[in-house]
């Protein structure tokens, strides 16, 4: 089944867009924006579609990146799709940043990993199929590492941050893009009322009201 996909990733000041048909990604745009993608992402999209000639009806679906990563930046990619989803009345698959990471892998397992804050990083291991061996956490650095299983595995990051290890690229459309294709093909995309984000923690204000 073919499928032509918009996909985005705004979960980081590191965002990206892109076109993806099949297995081939028509093109990808790196995005930077310290201060969030609010104010520029429908500009880029438009600018995207029209360089390749295609109207939003001319998608088959759409997908986002759904984190983990920044609250509002995470909200921002999800609603942008969702809202072009029910416009157009197409469906939507959410990729989790952690399981696009591995898409860049070689080896049979794939540790991920991002940055979070606090002093933790987000961290999984996905296998070459990129499907989930040990599920998203959040903790500190060398706690994580100790938890990785033995065997044929690599640790994977995002290119702009400093652990130590070969990163991804930088921008992470065109994986997104990749993997919702596959999903499609399953018939695994859903209703845009139905994606949500993937927070893997609780934001500060959750875990304010928590403790108060």
């Amino acid at each position: 089944m073919s499928a032509r996909i918009l996909a985005i990733d705004t979960t980081s000041e590191l965002g990206s867009i892109a076109l993806v048909e099949d297995e081939r990604v028509i093109e990808e745009v790196p995005l930077r924006s310290a201060e969030g993608f609010g104010h520029i992402l429908f500009g880029e999209i438009e600018r995207l579609l029209a360089r390749h000639g295609i109207g939003l009806d001319r998608l088959d679906g759409f997908a986002s990146a759904s984190g983990p990563g920044s609250f509002t930046g995470v909200r921002i990619g999800l609603t942008a799709v969702k809202g072009l989803a029910e416009a157009t009345g197409r469906k939507v698959v959410a990729v989790s940043n952690l399981q696009a990471l591995a898409f860049f892998g070689t080896h049979e397992l794939r540790a991920t990993v991002l940055e979070a804050g606090r002093g933790e990083v987000y961290g999984a291991v996905y296998n070459a199929a990129l499907e989930p061996v040990q599920e998203e956490v959040v903790m500190k650095f060398p706690a994580w590492i100790a938890t990785l299983p033995q065997g044929d595995l690599e640790l994977i990051t995002r290119g702009g941050y400093s652990f130590p290890t070969p990163p991804a690229p930088e921008a992470l459309a065109g994986a997104i893009g990749r993997i919702a294709v596959a999903r499609f093909a399953r018939g695994l995309a859903q209703d845009p009322a139905m994606i949500d984000a993937n927070y893997v923690r609780r934001s500060d204000a959750e875990l304010m009201w928590k403790e108060g």
